[in-house]
This record gives C-alpha cells, structure tokens and sequence, in this order.
C-alpha cells in the first residue's frame, strides 16, 4: 500500500493530477504544494506516511501535471484553486483529512480548514504563512506588482528565470546540506514555468497572492476557537516566509509543536527523513 500511484481526475471541467497512496480505509492526509513546484515535492514523503495513512497530493490547476488552462480563459485566484481542491476531496469522498500547507498550499488549505472545521482533523505547517510577521523583505517587490503590475512587472519576471528557482532551493542551506538538494527539483520545476502560457499564469497569482492577506485574520480566528492540533515544521533560515511566521502561531495555537529546521524554504530537500519522523510521531499520537 505504500506504492505510489499517479492519476488524474476531471474537476469543474479541468484535469486534475494527484499522487495517491496508502490504504483508503486510514486517516487521510492531504499534501498541499507551494511555488513553483508541484506534488512532485512530496515524492520521497509520501512513501514515509503511506504505510500508516492514506496520502493525496494534488497538482494546483497551472502547476505540474495538471490542466494549466490560459489566463484569458480561466480565473486563476486562490479562492478559485481553493475551490478545485475542495471540490476534488469532495468527489473523492474525502470528509475529514489532515492539512500540511507549503507556501500556496497555506492560502489554499487554511481556507478549507476555516470554513470547514469539522473536517480537518490536523495541522502541519512547513514554511505555510498566516500571520504578517512571516513576511521578509523578499516580498516588497510582490506586494508593489500587486498594487501596480505594470511597473513592476519586468522586476517580477526575473522570478520565474532559472536562478531564481535554483535560488528557493538553495537559500539558506547549510553548505554540508547543500548536496542532498536533487538539481531534478528546479530544473524539473523550470521546465514546468518555461510553458508557453505559463509565466502568465504565475503573474497573475503572484498579482493575486495579496489578497490573502484579507483571510488572515479569519485564518487566526479559526485556530483560536477550534485549535486544531498542529505541528510547525519550519527552516528557520527562509528568505521568503521568515521564522517569526512559524513563532506567530503559537499566539493562537499555544499548544502547537514548534521545531526550526536548520533549512531554508524547501526543508523536505534536506531535512526529510527529520520531518517524516515528527509528522508520523506527532499524527501517531493526534489521530490515536
């Protein structure tokens, strides 16, 4: 049952791809992907958690395998890839699951686990922002696209060239880590943004990504009423969503695990096996 299996789904007229493994009858825990990757990121997790749960992660409409329909043709905002990935757990027949929220896996998750509380059984967070204090320097040029994409737009595409995401990778590693990081993963993850169409798709949720700020406060709302319980597996030398991200947590969720990883934004790259290891303690003991 570990044995990974690739399939595609159509959701609201799109293909949708996930990965899925473990047996159907256990806990199920959802992997959500951030930029600019895809479920590929979970390729070496998703055999450590399948032995004992059973594991889904999708593609992102516009991200790895999954339909990536032009802009002028399709609404590409968080609230619409919220709805994707709820509409996908819900043909599935997923009702309760636990959330890991990477990057844009954490505007996306967070607002199925807000206005659906019932079904999240439990939280990880691993470089996956809620609170303002996650935002580094790293961020001032988006939030300036945001607000006026035509200025700002010839600075933002430099951050779909290739040492860019060579860059989220490698920032913040320690040197003798530096070697464990596959350079399958941002050539893998380039090829996929060197489609045609596809640096426009990447503009327009960067243009988009703002307007998750305005969910926040709900997102805090819901941990302190329902406190999921909630492991925080976090590099603590991220560029992008700083350390003082993972430590807002706490401010709502004081019974949250906290651990900082000696990685930057990619830490399953290079601290996998440590993460598989707390995820599969920390789940062993919440879901008992």
């Amino acid at each position: 049952m570990t044995d990974v299996r690739h399939r595609t789904i159509d959701i609201q007229g799109q293909s949708i791809f996930y990965r899925e493994a473990g047996d159907p009858a256990a806990p199920t825990v959802v992997l959500l992907h951030g930029f600019p990757t895809s479920s590929a990121m979970f390729r070496n997790l998703i055999p450590e958690l399948a032995a004992d749960y059973h594991v889904l992660a999708p593609d992102h409409l516009g991200f790895g395998q999954s339909a990536m329909p032009p802009v002028d043709e399709f609404d590409y905002s968080f609230e619409k890839l919220t709805e994707i990935t709820l509409d996908l757990l819900d043909v599935l027949g997923i009702d309760r699951f636990a959330l890991y929220i990477q990057d844009y896996g954490a505007p996306i998750g967070l607002r199925i686990a807000a206005r659906n509380p019932e079904r999240v059984s439990a939280l990880i967070t691993q470089s996956g922002n809620a609170y303002l204090e996650g935002f580094t320097p790293f961020w001032e040029v988006l939030f300036a696209h945001a607000n006026d994409r035509a200025t700002h737009e010839p600075e933002v595409r430099k951050l779909l060239e290739p040492d860019a995401t060579k860059w989220q990778y490698t920032h913040g590693v320690p040197a003798d880590r530096l070697a464990l990081i596959s350079p399958d993963t941002w050539t893998l993850d380039q090829a996929y943004l060197e489609r045609p169409g596809n640096k426009e798709i990447q503009l327009q949720l960067f243009a988009d990504y703002k307007l998750n700020l305005d969910g926040y406060p709900g997102f805090q709302k819901y941990f302190a009423e329902h406190r999921p319980p909630t492991l925080i597996a976090w590099g603590e030398h991220d560029e992008i969503f700083g350390p003082d991200g993972a430590r807002a947590y706490l401010r709502d969720l004081p019974d949250a695990e906290l651990h900082l990883l000696d990685a930057g934004h990619f830490a399953l790259e290079t601290h996998g096996p440590e993460i598989a290891g707390l995820i599969r303690d920390f789940l062993g003991r919440v879901l008992r």
